[in-house]
């Protein structure tokens, strides 16, 4: 599970980095509502945690910002206000859950865990693009009646390019959400992934490919 922390007081965000690492969560923490929307509109979290007050781009923005745009992320929201108009703005807003600060950490933690345990609960147990489906509990991968299982890294690399369509991933990206920040594994296992993924996708005729774009990375994309 990977969880992006926001919140501009860089002790409290470092704070919320270590305790949710403590967890078993692979966090990110970002000091600004800039970095936490560019940050969020990636589509590679599981869960954000963002303080609603930050300077330039509040949380509000950016939480509005990113329902906009399509971004179904769970967001608990932390905020020094807790007049009840306050909280109504932000789940009116698309918020998923509200801690007012000061909080014991033990519930911020028991809160995270409900929130990605609900999104696990609601994930569809297949992903289909194009006449692609990948079944998320067999891992399986079928098209025009045949089908083959994935490898668990293939898997993983598919199932999160397949989640947003045309959304590209740099290899970085899938190097971090797949194989972790501490991994001693070489980018080259990335690309050799992908290219085990290409040939299965042949194989089963698919009209789907995996693209790539110098600089931006891979996305799964249906051929028109």
């Amino acid at each position: 599970m990977k969880i992006l922390v926001a919140d501009d007081e860089r002790d409290m965000a470092d704070a919320l980095e270590a305790m949710l690492r403590r967890e078993h969560y692979s966090v990110e923490a970002v000091y600004n509502g800039r970095d936490a929307l560019d940050y969020g509109l990636s589509g590679l979290y599981d869960c954000l945690v963002l303080d609603l007050m930050m300077p330039g781009i509040d949380g509000l923005e950016v939480l509005t910002t990113l329902r906009e745009h399509g971004i179904d992320t769970p967001i608990l929201l932390l905020t020094a206000r807790g007049e009840i108009p306050d909280r109504i703005r932000g789940l009116d807003a698309g918020a998923d859950d509200y801690l007012t600060k000061p909080f014991a950490m033990g519930e911020l933690t028991a809160r995270v865990r409900a929130l990605t345990r609900r999104r696990n609960n609601i994930a569809p147990d297949r992903l289909t693009v194009g006449d692609l489906t990948l079944d998320r509990t067999t891992f399986e991968l079928s098209a025009h009646g045949s089908s083959l299982r994935l490898a668990g890294k293939e898997y993983q690399l598919l199932e999160l390019l397949m989640r947003k369509p045309g959304l590209r991933l740099s290899t970085e990206q899938l190097m971090e959400r797949i194989w972790g920040c501490d991994s001693d594994a070489d980018v080259s296992v990335v690309w050799a992934n992908i290219s085990f993924l290409r040939r299965k996708l042949e194989r089963l005729h698919a009209q789907v490919k995996i693209t790539a774009s110098r600089g931006l990375g891979y996305a799964v994309e249906a051929i028109r």
